[in-house]
């Protein structure tokens, strides 16, 4: 697979995060399952949930950037940040309280194998 391809796979399944968390905006699941369970109130599920949203979005566009090529240090930064955030987050989500959580943790690891793959090609 080469560098476009891995970028096309990671915005597709990160296109799909982005659908789950805006069904859990909508209420059509239960917010309790996010969030390490740790939600306590539909007001904080909504800052949480949209501020999960914009930050995918954010990916994506960095990632469409890099897709096209665009020679910039600060989109490599960007993309070690998110490395490192979802190197934590995989950690973070085998602790979570609810086993859907705990299941995330393969996703994000996926995530964290594709930046890295991203961030280590020579060929652009």
């Amino acid at each position: 697979m080469n560098n476009k391809n891995t970028i096309r796979f990671l915005v597709g399944l990160l296109s799909l995060v982005i659908i789950f968390h805006f069904l859990i905006l909508v209420r059509i699941i239960p917010f309790s399952i996010t969030w390490g369970g740790r939600l306590e109130s539909v007001e904080e599920m909504y800052v949480f949930e949209s501020i999960s949203i914009a930050i995918n979005l954010f990916l994506i566009w960095i990632l469409s950037l890099k897709s096209k090529n665009v020679k910039n240090k600060l989109i490599d930064f960007t993309l070690w940040i998110f490395f490192g955030i979802f190197s934590l987050n995989t950690i973070g989500n085998l602790f979570a309280h609810t086993n859907i959580e705990k299941a995330f943790s393969v996703l994000t690891f996926i995530f964290t194998i594709l930046l890295l793959r991203i961030l280590l090609s020579k060929k652009q």
